[in-house]
């Protein structure tokens, strides 16, 4: 008679990994939650100090992986087009979708706006402040777009140069054909590394929530939300109704697809971004779920990337349409329908200005410059942006996402069994039509 042998409890760091990554992050934001309360409430100095360099010290890490990510990510996307059948049209209809759901969320925030009116009865003192030193206007826009030195475009971290210069790069390969092989084999090879460096960092994110979160909480509480509480209300409903209504009707009317099943498998991504702010570092995720859902990875590789750096649905259209309104207010200054309509044509065409990087000033310095509003007002609300940063960015993301399966699902290329079993969990592999195809023939 045979003795089995029990197995060996799983050890504590076995137990994490087996924990689902979305679980990891809502516990990262309640635990920074309550730490953060705690250190402000009792004027704890090290926990503050604490929480303020692990928040420091993982969007560092993120954007350390920014210029290399950007730069091989689109060079490489680009030179794969020539593997796509009707890439043309593919990179025209990827661009028809980004303008189309980049109007709708302006005309959403101006509506928001109009509405609520956010600046009346702030009773904010506008004395003392100074325009930001970089304004966002047309020609710092088009004249900062080619870069005076290439180095200092990846050392100054300019991510707008970078795309330029990844997009020539990426033509010229593929213009000269088999004699830039050896180029193209080394962009690959290095999106490779950074790729599977920054995904040793996302497996940090938990801890980097409980960071952010918590600096936030420790040194702004509530107080600095009273005098802006409509005005924050507003970027959130507003960003919350493109996420979750305006995504989800393009997704069933336009696609044809069930929404439930989209967020099912983009959650990870749309988490990550709301925690880290940053488009570009969600990257690496944002492409996974977009594959996992079934958007063929050869035209994948090309639009998320594109998207993670000029699709900003949050950034670009709801943010800065609703501050625009919130700064005439404040200065009492009357805004026309022929503003209204400069919003947004500003917001449709001029979303490479946000980048993919943490913020969405320059956006809005552009926005201010080109209707002659006071570039001043991007002072009063640059206290409070790292909190609307984190639902436009988890905005920017789920519209990066959304548009390739819209893409795909109106040219029949997308892979509706992937689709419709989405994996909520961030390291699985997604289920594919093959996959189906081997286990019914095992089952025959």
């Amino acid at each position: 008679m045979s003795s089995s042998t029990p197995a060996p409890a799983p050890s504590a760091l076995g137990r994490l990994r087996r924990t689902p990554f979305w679980v990891q992050i809502v516990a990262g934001l309640v635990l920074g939650v309550v730490l953060g309360f705690i250190a402000r409430q009792n004027d704890v100095s090290w926990l503050s100090t604490t929480l303020d360099t692990i928040g420091k010290t993982f969007v560092q890490l993120l954007k350390l992986a920014v210029p290399p990510l950007v730069f091989t990510a689109i060079v490489v996307s680009i030179a794969n087009l020539r593997n796509v059948t009707n890439a043309a049209r593919l990179a025209a209809r990827t661009l028809l979708w980004f303008g189309i759901t980049s109007l709708i969320a302006v005309s959403i925030g101006l509506a928001i706006g109009l509405a609520t009116n956010p600046g009346r009865g702030t009773n904010l003192s506008t004395s003392g402040l100074k325009p930001p030193q970089d304004s966002g206007s047309w020609v710092d826009f088009l004249t900062g777009i080619i870069p005076t030195n290439i180095a200092d475009a990846f050392l100054k971290v300019n991510v707008l140069q970078i795309v330029f210069l990844a997009i020539v790069a990426g033509a010229a390969i593929l213009k000269a054909g088999a004699k830039a092989a050896p180029f193209l084999k080394l962009n690959e090879s290095l999106l490779e590394l950074v790729q599977t460096a920054l995904w040793w960092v996302i497996r940090l994110a938990p801890l980097g929530t409980l960071g952010l979160i918590g600096k936030s909480v420790a040194k702004y509480g509530w107080d600095l939300l009273r005098p802006l509480a409509t005005f924050t209300v507003d970027v959130y409903v507003g960003c919350a109704l493109v996420l979750f209504v305006v995504y989800s009707l393009l997704l069933r009317f336009v696609g044809g697809l069930n929404p439930v099943r989209f967020f099912q498998g983009a959650w990870p991504a749309i988490q990550l971004a709301f925690v880290s702010r940053s488009s570009v570092g969600t990257l690496p995720v944002t492409r996974r779920v977009t594959e996992r859902l079934g958007v063929p990875s050869e035209y994948a590789s090309f639009a998320v990337p594109f998207g993670a750096t000029t699709k900003m649905d949050g950034c670009a259209a709801i943010y800065p349409s609703i501050a625009a309104i919130f700064v005439a207010q404040v200065y009492g200054i009357h805004l026309g329908i022929g503003d209204y309509l400069l919003i947004a044509f500003v917001s449709v065409i001029g979303s490479a200005a946000t980048a993919g990087l943490t913020g969405a000033i320059v956006m809005l310095t552009l926005t201010l410059s080109t209707l002659g509003l006071p570039l001043e007002g991007v002072g009063l609300l640059l206290a409070i942006d790292p909190i609307l940063d984190m639902m436009r960015t988890a905005t920017n993301v789920a519209g990066q996402v959304v548009v390739p399966i819209l893409v795909s699902a109106r040219e029949k290329t997308l892979d509706l069994v992937a689709y419709n079993a989405p994996s909520a969990e961030l390291y699985e592999s997604p289920v594919t039509e093959a996959e189906v195809e081997s286990k019914e023939l095992v089952a025959a």
